[in-house]
């Protein structure tokens, strides 16, 4: 069973959910990190609400109204 990601728990608007790699991995994606949101933002404690290196735009956490 996957663990619930931050982003949906704290109701992100900006996130899109679960996709599968080429290499069968699953990961969670978003607007701003298409390419998997980095672990310490989805599973850790970093609340993603300053712009960081490597995200695209300048998109911070937002809650889904």
């Amino acid at each position: 069973m996957l663990e619930e990601p931050n982003c949906y728990i704290r109701k992100c608007k900006y996130w899109y959910g679960f996709v599968k790699t080429k290499d069968s991995r699953i990961i969670t994606v978003c607007l701003v990190f298409p390419k998997g949101i980095p672990d310490d933002i989805a599973y850790g404690e970093d609340k993603h609400e300053k712009v960081i290196d490597g995200q695209v735009g300048n998109f911070v956490y937002e809650k889904e109204k």
